[in-house]
């Protein structure tokens, strides 16, 4: 399979998993304490064996050929990534914490890694592609070659996201995005016109998105 049928597989899987959901009747509230039509929560993916199989296949056929020598997963949602790639192309696993543990070696890295060797970063998803910078300092004074990351699900709407990881050097690669999630939902009608309208304006221009009642349309 190519990449773009990668991307609109998975993204009916998740959407069927309800791993993404959209909702521009009664959006969700963020941290931020903004509002949206979309929520994407890939740690529910990982209940779903059969639907996980599946996509973690397509993962380990996407990144084999970037032979790593590690599979690292972010604390915490992308460490159950990061141990299903792992077992599937027979390579060794670390996970990474967000800060030192507090005790014993104040261990940031878990598991052993040897200096010099090519490792990329699995995290669950990426939005504006902060999170990332943590997680691979952490991994470059350790004395790892990193300049990949994975991840299932990347927002792909925000042009931020690739200034940041231009600045720290990292090429991202990911199953499938909002974009594929829209296509899915107008190819297969998952919602009412209304609804898929809605959502495109928002993956179109997510600042400026306010639900209809606020909106005066």
């Amino acid at each position: 399979m190519d990449k773009k049928d990668i991307a609109y597989q998975a993204a009916k899987i998740l959407l069927d998993t309800q791993s993404v959901l959209i909702n521009t009747k009664e959006p969700f509230t963020y941290t931020s304490g903004k509002v949206g039509p979309v929520y994407v929560d890939m740690r529910r993916m990982i209940s779903f064996p059969k639907e996980r199989s599946i996509l973690m296949d397509y993962a380990a056929e996407m990144l084999k050929p970037l032979n790593m020598d590690y599979f690292s997963g972010g604390e915490t949602a992308g460490i159950p990534y990061a141990a299903f790639i792992s077992e599937r192309l027979n390579a060794p696993m670390l996970y990474i914490r967000k800060k030192p543990k507090g005790h014993g070696r104040m261990a940031q890295i878990e598991g052993h890694m040897e200096e010099n060797k090519n490792v990329i970063l699995i995290e669950d998803l990426m939005n504006a592609g902060t999170s990332q910078k943590v997680f691979v300092k952490a991994l470059r004074e350790s004395g790892a070659k990193i300049e990949n990351t994975f991840v299932v699900f990347s927002y792909d709407i925000y042009p931020q996201t690739k200034d940041n990881l231009k600045e720290i050097g990292i090429t991202l690669h990911a199953l499938t995005n909002w974009w594929a999630i829209l296509e899915v939902v107008k190819t297969e009608n998952y919602f009412d016109a209304e609804t898929i309208s809605s959502l495109e304006k928002f993956l179109n221009a997510p600042e400026a998105w306010a639900p209809k009642e606020q909106s005066g349309t």
